[in-house]
């Protein structure tokens, strides 16, 4: 039986956690831990005569709730043994944007989302991952404007090796708009020290394993911020939507450091940016493409607990216990 759980939770090996994530940390689905964040974009051109930067801080936690092995019949009415494994995610996050070094829009965003992730694999080599979420974003100004948003999605993974393997799926999405994305992702090891990881269309990287205690990343992925906020006139308060969206491209260190804790240091630029204003009509009120700017960040992630059988299994996979977890 022992031997058989091996081989199913083998079929964990990649797997994407919906977060503003540029280098995902496969082994962190299998510990619970707790991941504090920073980066900052440096103010550049947003129109010729104004400077736009944006701040980003929080936390992201990470919960599992249940991991077993069911015995059950297949769909042809044949005897299947099959692996489950269940987390909890759940993110807080402080957005400030700026213009000319002053706050806007009202000192800024928060966001809350909570959310499930369920990986289930059988026996013959079938795996599925499925997740769903909610959360809403408040400007700081007030509790009583909150904007919703959700998601929720499925994919199918397919293991051609113990070191390569494929998944493809869709996500549906709402926040402001109902948007429905394909996705693709792939996880190839390199020899014994590279592995290239991407969820397309989200993130793609590299990740080189100097030490068993120090590796580094080489990204890239989509990030940005979408929420609301009220412009007060004599007359009434307007409802405005802001939505900005980039892409990072950078590279990280991480080391893990006294067993539970991994420190990550994050340098880059972000490029083709796009700042724009909405009524509540959706109606297209400002677009600005601020220039290209550098950004730093740093995360410190603290695991709490780890089995034996998780450690085994990240180690022979290559998975690493190290990685900046955005």
């Amino acid at each position: 039986m022992a031997n058989l759980r091996n081989l199913l939770i083998l079929q964990f090996s990649f797997i994407f956690v919906p977060a503003s994530a540029q280098h995902f940390g496969l082994s962190r689905l299998f510990y619970p831990n707790l991941t504090l964040k920073a980066d900052y974009s440096v103010p550049s051109s947003l129109n010729g005569t104004q400077d736009y930067g944006v701040s980003r801080t929080g936390f992201f936690g990470i919960i599992p709730i249940q991991s077993e092995v069911q015995l059950g019949y297949s769909l042809r009415k044949k005897l299947d043994l099959r692996a489950v494994h269940t987390v909890a995610l759940a993110q807080y996050t402080q957005i400030q944007p700026t213009i000319d070094d002053k706050n806007i829009p009202e000192n800024g965003y928060k966001t809350l989302s909570l959310g499930i992730l369920r990986l289930q694999a059988s026996i013959k080599d079938r795996l599925w991952v499925y997740g769903g979420g909610l959360g809403i974003t408040e400007t700081n100004e007030t509790f009583f404007s909150p904007q919703p948003f959700f998601w929720g999605g499925a994919a199918r993974m397919h293991i051609l090796g113990l070191r390569t393997q494929i998944m493809y799926g869709s996500v549906l999405a709402y926040n402001q708009k109902l948007r429905f994305v394909p996705v693709f992702g792939i996880n190839k090891g390199l020899g014994r020290h590279w592995r290239a990881s991407a969820l397309l269309p989200f993130v793609a990287n590299v990740n080189y394993k100097a030490t068993k205690w120090f590796n580094v990343d080489m990204l890239a992925g989509l990030n940005g911020y979408s929420g609301g906020f009220q412009v007060q006139t004599p007359e009434e308060k307007i409802l405005r939507r802001e939505n900005y969206r980039n892409i990072k491209v950078g590279v990280s260190a991480n080391a893990h450091l006294f067993t539970a804790i991994n420190v990550s240091l994050e340098a880059g630029v972000t490029t083709f940016r796009q700042l724009r204003t909405f009524n509540s009509a959706r109606q297209n009120l400002t677009s600005y493409t601020p220039a290209t700017t550098p950004y730093i960040g740093a995360s410190v992630r603290y695991i709490t607990s780890r089995s034996k059988l998780s450690s085994k299994f990240t180690r022979k996979m290559g998975l690493g216990e190290a990685g900046i977890n955005w």
